[in-house]
C-alpha cells in the first residue's frame, strides 16, 4: 500500500508539473501579446491614416516582369497616408512639389539631366492647390510626412513621369516646420 501513495505522489507531482507547463506554454505567450497590445496606440474613427513603408511599394522577390506594385501599395492608393523618409537635395526646386525617397539622394539636375539617381520606390509629394508657387527648402534628415497617397502613371508638363504620389493637405508645411522648430539641433539650439 505504501507502493500505490508513492505511485500515485508521483503521478499526481508529474501531471501537476504537465499542467504548469501546458499553462506556461498558453498564457505566457497571451499576456505577452496582451501587453503589446496595450503598450500600441489604439487607432480611432478619426485617425484612419496608416504608415506604409517604402519596403512595401514592390513585390519581392522582383520576377520576370520587373518591380510590380505590391497590393499593401495599391491598398493605399486613395487613402491618407503616413511616409517617412528622406527629401531630395535638388539644385533646381521645382515650386509646388519635391520628392521623398527611403535614403538620402542629392540631384544634379544641371549636370545630369534626365540622368538622376532617383530610386523607384521615390514618391512625388505635391503641395495643395494653394501653394502650388511655393518652393520648399530642402531639410536633412528624416522627414515625416502625411497625406492622400495615389499610384498610376502621371506625366507632369516638364515630362517627367511619376508612379506614387503623395498630395500634402492645406498647412502640411507650417505643421512640419512648427515641429522641426521646437526640436533643437545638434548643438542644442532651437530652429
Amino acid at each position: 500500500m505504501c507502493v500505490q501513495l508513492t505511485t500515485g505522489t508521483r503521478l499526481a507531482r508529474r501531471a501537476a508539473r504537465s499542467i504548469a507547463v501546458l499553462c506556461a506554454a498558453v498564457v505566457l505567450p497571451l499576456a505577452a501579446f496582451v501587453a503589446h497590445a496595450e503598450s500600441a496606440p489604439l487607432a480611432t474613427a478619426t485617425d484612419a491614416t496608416s504608415d506604409l513603408k517604402f519596403s512595401q511599394f514592390f513585390k519581392s522577390p522582383i520576377g520576370p516582369a520587373g518591380l510590380e506594385l505590391s497590393d499593401a501599395l495599391r491598398a493605399a492608393d486613395g487613402r491618407p497616408v503616413r511616409l517617412v523618409g528622406y527629401m531630395v537635395a535638388q539644385e533646381q526646386a521645382r515650386p509646388g512639389r519635391f520628392w521623398l525617397t527611403p535614403r538620402p539622394v542629392r540631384m544634379s539636375e544641371h549636370a545630369d539631366g534626365e540622368a538622376d539617381d532617383l530610386p523607384a520606390a521615390a514618391v512625388t509629394v505635391l503641395l495643395d492647390p494653394s501653394q502650388q508657387e511655393r518652393l520648399v527648402a530642402h531639410r536633412d534628415g528624416l522627414v515625416v510626412l502625411t497625406g492622400t497617397l495615389s499610384i498610376g502613371r502621371v506625366e507632369d508638363e516638364s515630362g517627367r513621369v511619376s508612379w506614387i504620389r503623395l498630395q500634402l493637405p492645406p498647412g502640411a508645411l507650417e505643421a512640419q516646420s512648427a515641429s522641426a522648430s521646437a526640436q533643437p539641433d545638434s548643438r542644442g539650439h532651437r530652429h
